[in-house]
C-alpha cells in the first residue's frame, strides 16, 4: 500500500475516532459511515460525482453536504501550479482568479432546478422528478446520497429505483428501522432517533465527518 494511502487511511480512523468518542450514542453508525467513505473516495478518485436527494429538512441537507464538498471546508483547497499555470494564461484576471478558486469534489443536489423539476412534476409525475434527474446526470462512477429520515419518501426511493438501473451504489441517510430505503441501498447509515428532528440532529455530525474524511483524503497535507 503507498504511504499516501495509509497516511490517509490513518486519518480517516482518527476522525471517525474523534466523532464516536464525542457522541457515543452514533457509535453504532461508524462501520456504515467507514463503508460510505470508502464507496465516495473511490468515486471520486474516479472523477465521479455525488448526486444526492431529499426532501424538506432533508433536501437542506443535501445543500449543506454540497457546500462543504464543493470548496473549503476545514481545510484549505489551493489550486495545483499546473492549475494556476492555465488560468495564468489569460493575463492578470486569470491569475487573480486562480489565487481565489478552491479545488472541489462535485456534487450535484437534484433538489434544486425548479424550472426542471416544477415542469417535470406538471407534465408527468411529481413522485418521479428526482428519478428523472438522476437519469439525466448518471455516469458510471458516481453515488448517489438519498437522505429520508423515515427511509419511506417515495420521490427519493424512485431516485434509489433509477441509480440502482444505471448500477450506482447507494448510500442512505435515515432513521429508525430504515424503512424501505433498506431493501437497495448498498450502504444504510441509520440514526437511532425516532422522531424526525432527532434524527436530523444526528445526521449533520455524520455528514460533516464523512466531509471531513473526504476532503483529508484528497487535500490533506
Amino acid at each position: 500500500m503507498p504511504m499516501g494511502k495509509e497516511k490517509h487511511m490513518n486519518d480517516s480512523t482518527t476522525i471517525l475516532d474523534a466523532f464516536t468518542t464525542r457522541l457515543p450514542h452514533l457509535l453504532p453508525c461508524r462501520a456504515d459511515m467507514q463503508k460510505a467513505f470508502a464507496i465516495l473516495q473511490e468515486s471520486f478518485a474516479r472523477d465521479g460525482k455525488l448526486l444526492l436527494c431529499g426532501n424538506g429538512g432533508s433536501a437542506a441537507d443535501c445543500e449543506h453536504i454540497a457546500g462543504e464538498l464543493m470548496k473549503g471546508f476545514l481545510q484549505k483547497r489551493p489550486l495545483s501550479a499546473a492549475q494556476r499555470q492555465a488560468f495564468s494564461t489569460y493575463g492578470d484576471a486569470g491569475t487573480a482568479l486562480a489565487q481565489k478558486l478552491q479545488n472541489a469534489l462535485p456534487c450535484i443536489c437534484l433538489t434544486g432546478h425548479t424550472a426542471l423539476s416544477s415542469a417535470f412534476a406538471n407534465d408527468v409525475n411529481p413522485a418521479f422528478v428526482y428519478a428523472q434527474q438522476l437519469h439525466g446526470y448518471a455516469d458510471e462512477n458516481d453515488v448517489l446520497l438519498a437522505i429520508s429520515t423515515s427511509g419511506n419518501a417515495m420521490n427519493v426511493y424512485y431516485a434509489i429505483l433509477a441509480a440502482k438501473a444505471h448500477n450506482l451504489p447507494v448510500i442512505g441517510l435515515t432513521g429508525g428501522t430504515g424503512g424501505r430505503m433498506q431493501e437497495l441501498c448498498d450502504v444504510l447509515i441509520v440514526s437511532p432517533a425516532c422522531e424526525t428532528y432527532l434524527i436530523q440532529e444526528d445526521h449533520l455530525p455524520i455528514y460533516h465527518t464523512l466531509c471531513a474524511m473526504l476532503e483529508n483524503a484528497f487535500f490533506g497535507a
